[in-house]
């Protein structure tokens, strides 16, 4: 098998020459856009690589990304935002662009320093995935690079975000919820956390709201503290007959805990998590749970850094994505 692709490989499969195939490639004027994608396509196809030194040599760029994730979204026994990455990383590839992991540890971001592959100039945009404080939010903005927001925004419209649906994706999975039969129904996650935990508290209050169903404060279940770090929460006094849980992973530690004290999922308690990660499908019994669409919110993202790359005063705002309820075995109907 050849391993060396060139552009004439892809002109001889297409039967056009070389200069329009290079033109295609690099984004130039003079090909048809459906031309165009049919280039790219083959290229990726027959496994072409650009050779991206030369590029770099020419363009000043490095085509390079930074993949920016708080030190509190990828310890350990943190999977998701570590499987978004893989994804970003497939999509810029398909670009040809490569993605660098940056974990932005807690002390760096209380102490505002920015990620060293800034100061060494190693890339020429980053995508910031999990939520970050205000003030480094404003460290960023005094950056010359040019950044995108992936799964939060803040009240700092002027950034761009893609993030997912959550609001509507947790009032949907309470209608569900109600639907079979369920009123008591507890919320677990810290509302002042992240942006992404409260768009989903509110989507469950307003299918409260919708239902006449009084919210009851005993049923906001705390399950982080101040620095996003994960606690050992207490289950109410009296208990609901489901629980909302804003993530998976939250899902997954709250079966564990009801487990050991006695009560039995969905028999008891029902349970619903968010993310639809490793531990929707860890979980005894499996979770119903929200999907996020990692792999079109990694190229939404992707594509809005590289047009803000070639125009630095492009803007998009905030791009919502779709998620959608998955039925699995966590969830008993009362009704």
């Amino acid at each position: 098998m050849k391993t060396n692709i060139t552009m004439k490989d892809i002109a001889d499969k297409l039967g056009v020459s070389v200069v329009t195939v290079s033109k295609a490639l690099n984004d130039k004027d003079g090909v048809g856009s459906e031309l165009k994608s049919k280039i790219k396509q083959m290229a990726q196809d027959i496994g072409y690589r650009f050779n991206t030194s030369a590029k770099s040599m020419k363009e000043g760029l490095s085509y390079n990304i930074g993949v920016i994730i708080p030190e509190r979204f990828a310890g350990p026994n943190q999977s998701f935002y570590l499987q978004f990455y893989q994804q970003i990383s497939k999509v810029l590839n398909k670009f040809s662009y490569y993605g660098i992991l940056y974990i932005l540890s807690s002390k760096d971001e209380e102490e505002l320093n920015l990620p060293i592959l800034y100061s060494e100039k190693k890339v020429d945009g980053f995508i910031v995935l999990g939520q970050i404080s205000n003030e480094y939010i404003e460290l960023l903005q005094d950056m010359e690079t040019p950044y995108v927001f992936l799964d939060f925004y803040t009240n700092h419209a002027e950034v761009d975000s893609i993030i997912s649906d959550s609001y509507y994706g947790v009032y949907e999975m309470t209608n569900y919820l109600i639907s079979n039969g369920h009123r008591n129904i507890a919320f677990v996650g810290n509302i002042h956390s992240t942006s992404s935990i409260q768009d989903r508290f509110l989507g469950y209050y307003k299918s409260l709201l919708e239902h006449n169903i009084q919210l009851n404060d005993n049923y906001i279940i705390s399950d982080r503290d101040e620095r996003g770090l994960y606690i050992d929460f207490a289950l109410p006094e009296h208990m609901p007959t489901a629980f909302v849980c804003n993530c998976d992973q939250v899902a997954y530690n709250l079966v564990n805990k009801l487990n050991k004290n006695g009560y039995s999922v969905p028999n008891d308690c029902s349970v619903v998590g968010f993310d639809n990660d490793l531990y929707a499908s860890i979980t005894e019994p499996q979770l119903t749970t929200i999907e996020v669409d990692v792999e079109e919110m990694s190229l939404v993202a992707v594509k809005s850094l590289i047009k803000k790359l070639k125009n630095q005063k492009e803007k998009f705002g905030r791009i919502m994505i779709n998620c959608r309820i998955i039925h699995r075995d966590s969830v008993k109907a009362l009704n």
